[in-house]
């Protein structure tokens, strides 16, 4: 039985560069302290806003992962505070892992979170046309609380071996054919492929289309391919890699009505095919922040530093001792803290600690506790500090205490101080008394091994993090 999907959303960085030298910073680059883990957390956080974050299991898609020979998916599994009782798997690829992905998670429900770093070689046409980015789906059955926002119609798929797009696992760019070869390869499976889904679904034409594909020949003639009410080649960020289905879907989703159906299309190997049809529950779920808004949140990063944060320009270091590598005996011992900012809330008389204590700072009590997540909340800078000094791949280092402001549930009444480093900061934007909230970010790398953490991030006017439709 085909499960539905209940929910969506995309993370798109702030960071842009203009690798062109054309004076149009529009290219999407991650900061230098997140990387395909990181976002993947952004992406599902937004996705599971409201639910009660006992899925199934999760899947994490990414062809730049942290790790090799260690699960990446477990470090987005625990940052999101998921029932550890659930499975947590990754899927080492690029765009045709996400969707054979996609359809296992529609025969067994769970999540599904994609994110890429695409880094080309400086000056190709892959780094001005790539995109850093992450999205996630949230795959199950439909119920009163969680409706489905889309239900699938037809699936299909052909395969090919098509020495198209490639990349060894020890270059830090990949190459690409000359794009007139692959497009004709793909345009032929296309239009085979979306012929025989829509004919399945008893459809003469979709009244959404989209054609997500690495060979960029493919994605500018999309429309002369497949026909429907309005098609679109390509994710409107540019291409991302893993991410690039989920990001194409969400796109259309921001701005579908009801009954529509939604053709998605990736070319990869071969071409894979997934029809859905909205439902009534779509407009007053979407997600919170449309694409189309986080796109233009947006900074500016000079070239030079962008090259300096994917390795392939050094500057000088600060000349401040490096940091070491995180160890692993504390790493699980503060586990709920690290990865969930889980700290604990005194049974007596309420006080909050951050990060947890067994005995209370405030009535002395030892041992009458509970566990209670911030991770999700917001908070106002108390104070801060700018430090030109500190070690970092992007001085200056902003460090802020945070104090946090009552949340909503029965699992928190509000209080709570703690510090943490600002990510994407401005300085000269701060100020004692602005909103703050949280993200899962890298705080350094030592030895091979990431040092995950959260940092404070301030947040702007433009942004939202309550999502439609949704009281909790």
């Amino acid at each position: 039985m085909n499960h539905s999907i209940l929910g969506y959303a995309t993370y798109i960085p702030t960071w842009r560069v203009d690798p062109a030298g054309s004076g149009r910073a529009a290219r999407v680059v991650a900061s230098f302290d997140e990387d395909a883990v990181t976002m993947a957390v952004a992406a599902g956080r937004r996705a599971l806003i409201g639910d009660l974050r006992q899925v199934p299991s999760t899947v994490f898609v990414t062809s730049t992962p942290a790790y090799l020979d260690k699960t990446n998916a477990t470090i987005v599994h625990t940052a999101l505070g998921l029932d550890r009782r659930s499975a947590a798997h990754d899927a080492i690829g690029t765009t045709r892992s996400t969707m054979a992905a996609v359809r296992s998670a529609l025969r067994s429900g769970g999540l599904l979170t994609a994110a890429d770093v695409r880094t080309g070689q400086p000056g190709s046409a892959d780094e001005r046309g790539g995109a850093d980015a992450a999205a996630a789906i949230l795959v199950g059955l439909p119920t009163e609380r969680r409706p489905a926002l889309a239900e699938v119609l037809a699936e299909a798929s052909v395969t090919e071996e098509v020495l198209d797009r490639w990349r060894p696992p020890t270059a830090p760019w990949g190459s690409t054919w000359e794009e007139r070869f692959g497009f004709e390869h793909y345009a032929r499976m296309i239009r085979e492929v979306a012929a025989r889904t829509l004919d399945d679904a008893g459809l003469a034409q979709a009244d959404h289309v989209v054609v997500v594909s690495g060979n960029t020949a493919v994605t500018k003639r999309a429309a002369t391919l497949v026909k429907g009410a309005v098609s679109t080649g390509g994710s409107p960020v540019g291409f991302t890699g893993a991410a690039d289905p989920l990001i194409a879907l969400g796109a259309v989703l921001d701005v579908a009505g009801p009954g529509e159906s939604i053709l998605l299309l990736a070319a990869a190997d071969g071409v894979d095919a997934l029809l859905v049809r909205t439902t009534g529950a779509l407009p007053s779920r979407r997600q919170a922040i449309p694409l189309v808004e986080q796109l233009a949140d947006r900074q500016v990063v000079p070239y030079p530093r962008y090259l300096s944060w994917r390795g392939l320009l050094e500057f000088e270091p600060p000349r401040r001792p490096e940091p070491d590598r995180a160890a692993a005996p504390p790493s699980a011992r503060s586990r709920d803290w690290k990865f969930g900012l889980t700290g604990s809330r005194c049974d007596a008389c309420g006080f909050l600690h951050l990060p947890p204590g067994s005995v209370c700072r405030e009535c002395g009590s030892v041992g009458e506790s509970s566990p209670v997540s911030v991770a999700g909340l917001t908070g106002r800078i108390a104070t801060y500090t700018v430090d030109h000094l500190a070690y970092s791949p992007s001085p200056p280092v902003v460090d802020a205490v945070v104090d946090f402001e009552a949340g909503r549930g029965a699992d928190f009444t509000g209080g709570g101080r703690t510090t943490f480093e600002v990510a994407d900061a401005q300085p000269d934007l701060l100020e004692v008394g602005a909103p703050v909230e949280l993200t899962f970010r890298r705080l350094n790398s030592a030895g091979g091994v990431h040092n995950y953490f959260w940092k404070a991030r301030q947040i702007r006017p433009a942004q939202s993090t309550t999502p439609r439709g949704e009281d909790h």
